[in-house]
């Protein structure tokens, strides 16, 4: 297959691309998330342990199309007359006060890493759209009268636009227009389905990014972005039919020796609960040193009976995350202690270990990463 040179803007020369898979692969991969998080930080206030949660919520946290809100929870519990609409309503004014942005202008000022890469795609689909259409013209050439459908042609989605329009429209748009609104509305639903991979190890780079941009940090560790286990000091090779384990992130203390591995989830799924312990028996076994090593959950979960579950959860007699660590738990503070208040035992045990200083914020975790 023939295919053009595309350059990403900013990345120099990329290998052809010959589809739009492969195009999306490279704007939603990890090199130009390096890059965009380069970008960001280079114009960013110098990253603390205080402002490091807002850096995340500037680079992560979405509006949910189907509410306008801040995304906090599952979209189809957050909708208009469910319980989790009042709290995302509660959140979403927390995240722009605590921004100090007007409430109507949070969607610009937060989402940085899917806005650019969804750019930097539409970039190159552009490219690729010009290199097709001599192709398509000359596979039409033959049919040509036969009136077929317009490649992007959904008569169904553009009726529905144009009756929704009508009343505030001099004239009907042309064909061709609709074509393409109908394409930029197909393509806008698409990528936001790709999302989830993005904020899946957009978190991991950006905590990452955070380590290394903190100088008390980053002086005294070493920090890989999912390394493999046996990559980090004091752990071995699984054994040869075994599947070589990775971990989120991994932090040594060049002074102490001292290792934490860290478990970055942006949610905590219930199937995820198992794997924590899963993960952490698979660790302790490969540990070789007979060092103890610090296991560590890095989360934005609301879900308050997940995260208080994930304060909880226990490995014989202590718990199995030496921290659990939320973005900012006045987040979720905000949304408990809504106007309409969020109710049952998860709720309460969750600020309970609010309280206690079991779950802590970024702000702390980082500081006392920083002292040791």
């Amino acid at each position: 297959m023939v295919v053009d040179q595309v350059t990403i803007p900013g990345l120099g020369d990329a290998p052809p691309v010959a589809s739009t898979s492969e195009a999306s692969a490279r704007a939603f991969g990890e090199e130009n998330r390096a890059r965009l998080l380069d970008r960001y930080f280079s114009s960013a206030e110098a990253v603390s342990p205080k402002n490091a949660w807002r850096h995340v919520y500037r680079l992560l946290l979405w509006i949910d199309r189907t509410t306008g809100l801040a995304h906090c929870y599952e979209s189809d519990k957050c909708q208009p007359g469910r319980p989790w609409y009042a709290r995302s309503l509660a959140f979403h004014v927390w995240t722009a006060e605590a921004l100090a942005v007007a409430p109507g202008e949070l969607d610009k000022h937060i989402d940085y890493l899917f806005r650019h890469a969804t750019a930097d795609l539409a970039h190159v689909a552009a490219r690729n759209r010009a290199r097709l259409l001599d192709t398509v013209s000359g596979q039409r050439r033959p049919y040509e009268g036969m009136a077929l459908p317009e490649p992007g042609e959904d008569p169904e989605l553009e009726s529905i636009i144009t009756e929704a329009l009508d009343p505030f429209l001099a004239q009907r748009p042309s064909a061709p227009a609709l074509r393409s609104l109908a394409e930029r509305v197909y393509a806008h639903v698409g990528l936001e389905n790709k999302r989830k991979n993005l904020v899946g190890e957009g978190f991991e780079d950006t905590v990452s990014a955070l380590l290394t941009r903190i100088p008390a940090i980053a002086n005294t560790h070493t920090i890989r972005v999912r390394p493999l286990l046996h990559h980090v000091p004091g752990f071995r090779k699984p054994r040869a039919n075994s599947k070589p384990r990775q971990v989120d992130l991994a932090l040594v203390n060049e002074a102490t020796g001292r290792r934490t591995l860290v478990s970055c989830k942006w949610s905590v799924r219930s199937d995820r609960e198992e794997q924590f312990v899963s993960d952490f028996r698979d660790y302790a076994e490969l540990e070789e040193a007979g060092e103890d090593f610090d296991y560590v959950l890095i989360t934005n979960e609301f879900d308050p009976a997940r995260l208080a579950a994930a304060c909880e959860v226990r490995r014989q007699n202590s718990p199995l995350f030496s921290a659990v660590v939320h973005v900012n738990p006045a987040g979720p503070h905000a949304a408990y202690t809504a106007p309409v208040p969020a109710r049952g035992r998860g709720v309460g045990r969750a600020l309970g270990h609010m309280e206690s200083g079991r779950l802590v914020g970024l702000d702390s975790w980082l500081t006392g990463v920083a002292d040791r």
